[in-house]
């Protein structure tokens, strides 16, 4: 079988009669600042649309300096909030011209060093990146390389760079008193042993809101590497170890899903023994019964920041040394899951007459 010879921009430019440098410019979408003719573009573009014409995407990117390609790196892409920002992000940026290589770090500070130095080596234009502590230094030269890049999530302390987060102390601030609002004055918070500047803001809400009804705290602080089955025990053993507890905060959409497999082996009843709110929302917080009360972040909108400040760094909009950063503003959505349920009167003993 006689394999069918490649098209080159050469051919294309020979059976045309234009230069290579037309053709080149076309394809690259010059052709107004050139000033070629719309015709003559039109032509160009047709005829390389009917011979199916692909561009080699090395050389290209040899003689431009960009590869179109950005780095995405974040804490576990299999979690739902990542994935969905994820995918929101790479759907946008496909219509640009851009993809995307996804990367997990499973909050590794010596995996998350190795995939910033593998994008450098793949020289991808440009960083969207949600990292764990320990990296700042290797952040902190990326930055001073002038690759556009934009941390998401979470910032990094000591990084100055342009940054897309979500108030979490707001957030968890509010999901606190309406728990309390609700009658629940026993609240505790399950979140992670991590010095991460969003976990942090989400404890500090939860922490602030106590303090403001004069409240004990109650934290159970979980490592982040660790199987289901650990989780879902150290969550039991802190339920039976506070049995005045009334109610559950999580500071992560996956602790809330643990949250609900523990409460339920505890033989729990929800809300009428113990609320449940959680941070980020979850297809499984909306079908669950009852339905879970969540602190939803901004998805469609934190992807459309991280986007548009992306994109302004790499196409030369932003000004030269500007730093964006943005905090966005999550919801409280109530659902069945902290809602009071009234205590039924108990019915009088009957008096029997004489």
């Amino acid at each position: 079988m006689k394999l069918k010879k490649k098209i080159l921009i050469h051919d294309i430019a020979k059976h045309l009669d234009v230069s290579i440098a037309t053709v080149s410019l076309v394809l690259n979408g010059k052709a107004k600042e050139k000033r070629i003719s719309d015709s003559l573009a039109e032509k160009v573009l047709k005829y390389v649309e009917e011979v199916g014409y692909k561009p080699n995407q090395l050389a290209k990117s040899l003689r431009t300096g960009k590869t179109h390609v950005i780095g995405l790196v974040v804490e576990d892409i299999a979690n739902p909030f990542f994935a969905t920002v994820a995918a929101l992000i790479e759907k946008k940026l496909l219509a640009r011209g851009y993809r995307i290589i996804y990367c997990s770090t499973n909050g590794d500070t010596a995996k998350t060093r190795d995939l910033l130095t593998m994008f450098q080596e793949r020289h991808v234009d440009g960083y969207i990146l949600a990292l764990p502590d320990g990296v700042e230094s290797d952040v902190r030269t990326l930055v001073r390389s002038g690759k556009p890049l934009i941390l998401f999530d979470r910032e990094l302390a000591g990084v100055l760079a342009n940054a897309v987060v979500v108030d979490g102390e707001k957030g968890m601030y509010e999901a606190t008193q309406h728990l309390l609002e609700q009658g629940f004055t026993s609240v505790a918070m399950v979140t992670l042993q991590a010095g991460q500047a969003q976990m942090q803001a989400r404890l500090q809400g939860y922490s602030q809101a106590m303090q403001e009804w004069q409240l004990p705290e109650m934290v159970l602080e979980l490592e982040f590497q660790q199987e289901r089955e650990q989780i879902i025990h150290q969550m039991q053993a802190f339920c039976q170890a506070n049995p005045t507890c009334n109610a559950l905060l999580f500071a992560t959409n996956y602790l809330g899903v643990y949250g609900l497999e523990a409460v339920n082996g505890l033989g729990r009843r929800i809300p009428e023994d113990l609320a449940i709110v959680s941070f980020d929302d979850n297809d499984l917080f909306r079908l669950y019964s009852p339905s879970i009360t969540v602190v939803a972040q901004p998805l469609e909108a934190m992807a459309e920041s991280i986007i548009s400040t992306l994109l302004s760094a790499l196409e030369g909009s932003q000004e030269t040394g500007r730093i964006t950063q943005l905090q966005l503003a999550p919801q409280l959505i109530v659902r069945e899951s902290s809602i009071r349920v009234p205590q039924k009167a108990r019915p009088r003993a009957s008096r029997t007459k004489t």
